[in-house]
C-alpha cells in the first residue's frame, strides 16, 4: 500500500502537536464498553482522551435490542462530531466501540468517509463491528487474493481485509471467525470488536500495539491507553496480553490465546512519544519513564549550559529529568500557542512563511545571552529542529545544544506508525556530526539504545539476541517481516549495517 508524505495533510486538519510536519504520526486509537447505560457517551469520552492518536476522523458503533446496530462516522475531531444530543441519540445501547483515525494505510490526508472505522459486517450468525489499531503488513497480498476470489472492497483500509476473511471463514461463532481471520494476517494489531452481546479485544502475538482492560461500574471497557479509562471513571484492571483474545459478556471476561505464544515486543516508541504522559504502560507511568529518559540522557550527554528547555509539549518530562540529573535549571524557554486549533487563516505568502512562529514563541527575556539545552523527543527530517534553533538564536541565545530523548530514527515503521521513506530520515543519510552541522547547533546528542532500555526499566539494556521491545525505527530489527513493503522494493537491514 502506498506510503505518502504526512506533510501532505489538508490545511484544514487540526494538529495534535505543534510540529506535526516533522514528527512520527501516531497510529489510531480504539475504545469499547459493555454493560453501561448510554454506551455511546462513554465511547465518545474515551475517544476524546485518545484524540492524540488520530485526528483525521472518528466513528462509533453501538447495539440496542430494539434499534439493532447503529453507526456514526465523521471526519474531524471527536469534540466537533460526537457531543451533540442529535448525534448521540442515534446511537442507543449499552454496548459500543469506537475508533479515532490517522491513516497509515490508504491515502494519507485524503481520508474518505468509507475508510472511517469501525467497520461493520452482517454474517450468517449476526452482525459484527470491528476497529483496528496497527498495520497489517501483508494487506496488499491479502487484498489481491480476496479480490481474485470475488470479494468487493468498499474502502482502502487494511482493516477491511479482516472483515472479508471473517466472511470467508466457516467458523460457527463470530469469535471463531475473528480468530481464523487474524491467524492469516501479519503485522501489528490491537482490535476491539462487538457482536449483539459481546465485546471482544485482541492483541497481536508480539503485543506491538497496546490494549488495556478496565472495569466501569458493573460493565467493562477496552482501550488503547489507560488515560481513556480515567476519563470515564473506570478502574484499570490489566493489560491485554500479547496474543490474547478476551470475550466480554454480561457474565464476565473470558480469556483465550489463539496464537502461538511468543516473547512480547511492544513498541518502545509508545514510551517515548505516542502514549499520553498520564497513561500507564507496561506497569510504569509514562511520565515517569520519560523523566527517567531525560536523566539517562543527562548521564550520557552532559554539557555546560545555563538552562534546560523542552520543545513543547512532548519534550517536557525528559527536559525535567535532564535538569534534575544535571542540576542545570529547567525553564520554559519556548511557549506554545494553545489556540492553534483548526485552520489558521494564511492569506499571504509572508504569513505562510512564518511557519513554526505561528505555533510557538521564544521567551526572549529568559533566553538572551544564555547557553540553552533544548530537549526534544525525536528528530525525523530535522526541518523543524532547524527552525527552532534559528528562533532561539534570533532571541539572543549564546549557544544552542540539542539533546534528543530517543536514539536516531533511521528506519521506517510498518506497524501502524506513519514515517517517511528511509531516504527522508535524517539519521539514515547522515552521521551524528553531520546532523549537528546540518541543524547548525553547537552540539547534538541522542540517547543510546541501551540508555533508552535502561530508562524503560531494563537494567541490563537491550538484549541484542532477543530484544525486549520493537525498536525497528532505531535498529532496523523488524520483528515481523514487512512483506508488502519488501515486494515494493524496501531493503531490510543487512548484517554489515
Amino acid at each position: 500500500m502506498a506510503r505518502q508524505n504526512p506533510c501532505q495533510m489538508p490545511r484544514e486538519m487540526p494538529l495534535a502537536h505543534p510540529f506535526d510536519d516533522d514528527k512520527l504520526r501516531e497510529e489510531c486509537g480504539v475504545f469499547g464498553v459493555i454493560g453501561v447505560t448510554d454506551a455511546a457517551n462513554f465511547v465518545a469520552l474515551g475517544l476524546h482522551a485518545l484524540q492524540h492518536r488520530g485526528q483525521e476522523a472518528g466513528g462509533i458503533v453501538t447495539y440496542d435490542d430494539t434499534a439493532g446496530f447503529s453507526s456514526a462516522r465523521r471526519m474531524g475531531l471527536v469534540r466537533d462530531n460526537f457531543t451533540s444530543q442529535d448525534v448521540m441519540a442515534t446511537l442507543p445501547g449499552s454496548l459500543g466501540i469506537g475508533h479515532v483515525r490517522y491513516s497509515t494505510a490508504g491515502g494519507k490526508g485524503q481520508t474518505a468517509i468509507r475508510d472511517v472505522q469501525p467497520f461493520f459486517g452482517e454474517f450468517a450468525m449476526g452482525g459484527a463491528a470491528i476497529a483496528h489499531n496497527g498495520n497489517i503488513t501483508n494487506a496488499v497480498s491479502l487484498r489481491r487474493e480476496l479480490i481474485e476470489r470475488g470479494s468487493i472492497f468498499q474502502s482502502s483500509s487494511d482493516t477491511e481485509c479482516i472483515i472479508h476473511l471473517m466472511a470467508r471463514s466457516m467458523g460457527r461463532k463470530i469469535t471463531d471467525r475473528i480468530e481464523e481471520a487474524l491467524r492469516k494476517v501479519e503485522g501489528a494489531f490491537s482490535i476491539v470488536a462487538m457482536t449483539r452481546s459481546k465485546l471482544i479485544g485482541c492483541r497481536d502475538p508480539l503485543g506491538v500495539r497496546p490494549l488495556v482492560l478496565g472495569r466501569v461500574g458493573d460493565g467493562w471497557a477496552l482501550s488503547s491507553e489507560t488515560c481513556a479509562l480515567d476519563i470515564i471513571g473506570a478502574d484499570f484492571v490489566r493489560e491485554i496480553e500479547p496474543g490474547e483474545m478476551v470475550v466480554i459478556t454480561d457474565a464476565g471476561v473470558e480469556s483465550h490465546f489463539p496464537f502461538r505464544r511468543q516473547k512480547s515486543r511492544g513498541c518502545i516508541f509508545e514510551h517515548v512519544y505516542f502514549s499520553r504522559p498520564d497513561s500507564i504502560l507496561g506497569g510504569r507511568s509514562v511520565y515517569e519513564t520519560r523523566e527517567a529518559i531525560g536523566r539517562e540522557l543527562a548521564k550520557e550527554a552532559p554539557v555546560a549550559a545555563d538552562l534546560v528547555c523542552p520543545v513543547p509539549d512532548s519534550g517536557t518530562p525528559a527536559a525535567i529529568g535532564y535538569s534534575l540529573q544535571s542540576g542545570i535549571p529547567y525553564a520554559m524557554g519556548i511557549i506554545r500557542n494553545q489556540y492553534m486549533g483548526r485552520t489558521f487563516i494564511e492569506p499571504t505568502e509572508s504569513i505562510r512563511n512564518m511557519g513554526v512562529r505561528l505555533k510557538l514563541n521564544v521567551n526572549r527575556a529568559l533566553i538572551r545571552g544564555k547557553r540553552v539545552i533544548l530537549v526534544d523527543d525525536s528528530v525525523v527530517r530535522g526541518t523543524t529542529s532547524r527552525k527552532i534553533k534559528e528562533m532561539i538564536l534570533d532571541a539572543g541565545a549564546a549557544e544552542v545544544h540539542f539533546r534528543i530523548a530517543s536514539p536516531p530514527t533511521a528506519w521506517p515503521c510498518f506497524y501502524g506508525v506513519d514515517t517517511p521513506n528511509r531516504d527522508k530520515l535524517l539519521a539514515a543519510t547522515m552521521t551524528e556530526d553531520e546532523m549537528r552541522d546540518y541543524l547548525g547547533v553547537d552540539s547534538l546528542r541522542f540517547i543510546s539504545l541501551d540508555g533508552l532500555y535502561r530508562a524503560v526499566g531494563e537494567a541490563g539494556g537491550r538484549d541484542t539476541r532477543q530484544p525486549q521491545y520493537c525498536d525497528a525505527c532505531f535498529s532496523g530489527d523488524y520483528p515481523v517481516v514487512p512483506a508488502d513493503m519488501i515486494d515494493q522494493g524496501f531493503r531490510m537491514k543487512t548484517a554489515a549495517e
